[in-house]
């Protein structure tokens, strides 16, 4: 099997492709110039893997490596929470996401496997658990990043509709080792283990171990419904219920005080002001995180269990991975 994977050297994207490495797959990986390779190191055998150096700004750059593949894991986005100038998130994310399809369709390959977002649903304020039918539309999303995934899942909708094989996977909220940059999920356990969360907001998030979602990848170039949207989810819990789970493996305490929305996005205001706008550096708080935490984030993975064999798995061992991980690594004091 040939596969052409987008996205391998961050979080998700370096599971997919170790997933497939242990596999046999003759991997072609998509890198920038400037992309840090760090978790390629101890990709299983037997396969091979091969760089390709590209950009989905530049989606010409992707063809020969997508040339005479039998699949397309498109797992790249732009995922950030604040951004100075969104201009390039939508490039990447939705001109980036179309075009990819585009050359894909063209080099007839026969399905690509993209990567979505749980941020692409309906979710309520009142904690409702949702899934794929669950009414949803452009105003429902909160900043660019919710906005740009919405707009390229729209692409790979019609993509399907006209008749291409794109599978839709929608993960929720990885947890895991290897999150190099780390991801906004990521920052909430580095803070955490770096002692810098001492407060706490009522929101809520469906945690899902990343292992768990590149396995459902790659059974996805069989199984499933071109076209449909599937939900990669594991345990809804409140922000509180995460930071407890941390101090039971950590040791460290949880927070006890809980702010009110209204601070937080005052909080989170300066914060982007001061540390944003006038100190050039991403802030620790953004107003559309506050934004998006008034919706808690739960999620049914039903549809995913029933056509992909996906498998609701405890996020204790992925939680205590990614701890392990982060403090070997020197995002925190070893213990």
């Amino acid at each position: 099997m040939k596969v052409f994977v987008t996205g391998a050297t961050g979080f998700v994207g370096s599971h997919v492709a170790k997933v497939l490495a242990s596999q046999g797959a003759d991997l072609r990986l998509l890198v920038r110039k400037t992309s840090n390779l760090a978790n390629f190191a101890g990709m299983p055998a037997p396969s091979s893997m091969t760089t390709i150096t590209g950009d989905l700004l530049d989606p010409e750059s992707l063809r020969l490596g997508i040339r005479d593949c039998d699949y397309v894991f498109h797992v790249a986005a732009d995922y950030r929470l604040w951004v100075r100038d969104p201009k390039q998130m939508y490039a990447i994310n939705v001109d980036g996401t179309r075009e990819l399809l585009r050359i894909a369709r063209e080099e007839g390959i026969k399905r690509v496997i993209y990567t979505s977002s749980v941020a692409t649903m309906g979710f309520k304020t009142d904690g409702t658990i949702v899934d794929e039918n669950t009414p949803v539309s452009l105003s429902d999303m909160v900043g660019h990043y919710k906005r740009s995934k919405f707009l390229a899942e729209q692409e790979a909708l019609k993509a399907a509709y006209d008749g291409q094989e794109v599978m839709i996977l929608n993960p929720t909220t990885p947890i895991g080792p290897g999150d190099i940059k780390p991801t906004p999920t990521g920052r909430i356990v580095v803070d955490f283990l770096n002692k810098k969360f001492p407060a706490y907001v009522d929101t809520g998030l469906n945690l899902v171990d990343v292992e768990e979602v590149a396995r459902t990848h790659v059974a996805a170039t069989e199984k499933g419904t071109p076209g449909e949207r599937y939900i990669l989810g594991g345990e809804n819990l409140t922000l509180k219920q995460i930071l407890d789970k941390m101090s039971a493996i950590t040791g460290l305490p949880s927070p006890t005080m809980q702010v009110p929305n209204a601070v937080a996005m005052a909080f989170a205001f300066f914060d982007e002001i001061i540390t944003g706008r006038i100190l050039g550096k991403e802030p620790r708080a953004t107003v559309e995180a506050v934004r998006m935490g008034k919706k808690k984030m739960f999620a049914s993975s039903a549809k995913a269990v029933r056509d992909l064999e996906f498998r609701l798995v405890p996020v204790y061992p992925a939680l205590r991975a990614a701890i392990d991980w982060f403090r070997a690594n020197g995002y925190a004091p070893k213990s």
